[in-house]
């Protein structure tokens, strides 16, 4: 390692302590999701000025996972510009983050500003330029697969930018495992079935918190009203449904799983 490079690392865990050591982060304002339970596991939302990853583990659930982040991004810019940043060659892998799309989720596209990098590094880069602009809403870098450059001295520069313009940093990773982070929380989303309706099924996410670094993490089935702009628990169908076997015990139902973030 670098004389350099020490230095820097050095700096960043001493800007790091400091900011722990005086509770900036608990200070943070928060946005409420609109999910009761995930509201009330995050302590009253998802906090401002920090870093969040999003993590679709198998491309099939890029989709989805790109609509959640679409709808968080919503909720934190508060009619601000929101500034999605990602590598080019994704639109080959995943397609174009559409306009229309994001038109119908109930978001602005007016207020979408799309940057191309033409690589990882490149899009760290200019993510952490952007987090400085506190005119921003946020900030959302957008990678696929394995990215060597992303280690957590570069987490932590990302960090210390959300805190310090309190811009949000959205990180949407596509066909990666997670790794040692800053993060302030990290997600996995997998697409679940809609429910069915007279009209056409409101999006529908299985949501996993794995990380919280100030609370609990849990699982959730998440749907997005598009005209609220904000998540809910699924209501019951009023469809009809088959009546389950005789000769089997109903399954037991599917709750919320909790527990204490390691």
């Amino acid at each position: 390692m670098t004389g350099a490079r020490m230095s820097t690392l050095v700096s960043l865990r001493g800007a790091i302590s400091r900011l722990e050591a005086t509770g900036v982060s608990q200070n943070l304002d928060r946005v409420m999701l609109g999910h009761a339970a995930v509201d009330a596991t995050l302590q009253g939302g998802l906090m401002r000025g920090a870093l969040h990853e999003i993590f679709a583990l198998e491309s099939r659930h890029t989709s989805s996972a790109t609509g959640f982040v679409a709808g968080l991004a919503g909720r934190l810019a508060r009619r601000r510009p929101l500034l999605w940043v990602r590598q080019d060659f994704i639109e080959t892998e995943a397609g174009m983050v559409s306009m229309n799309g994001l038109s119908e989720l109930g978001l602005n596209p007016q207020r979408v500003v799309t940057v191309r990098a033409a690589d990882a590094e490149t899009a760290l880069r200019v993510t952490a330029d952007a987090l400085a602009c506190d005119a921003l809403g946020a900030v959302v870098l957008d990678l696929w697969g394995k990215v060597r450059t992303f280690d957590l001295v570069a987490s932590r520069k990302l960090t210390l930018a959300a805190q310090a313009s309190g811009v949000t940093c959205l990180m949407l990773r596509t066909s990666a495992m997670p790794a040692a982070s800053t993060a302030e929380t990290r997600w996995i989303v997998r697409a679940t079935p809609s429910l069915p309706t007279a009209d056409w099924g409101a999006p529908m996410l299985d949501v996993q918190l794995v990380r919280n670094r100030h609370g609990q993490t849990g699982q959730w089935i998440m749907e997005w009203k598009c005209d609220e702009c904000l998540f809910r628990e699924p209501a019951a169908s009023s469809q009809p449904m088959a009546a389950a076997p005789a000769d089997r015990p109903l399954a037991a139902p599917v709750v919320a799983r909790q527990r204490r973030a390691g």
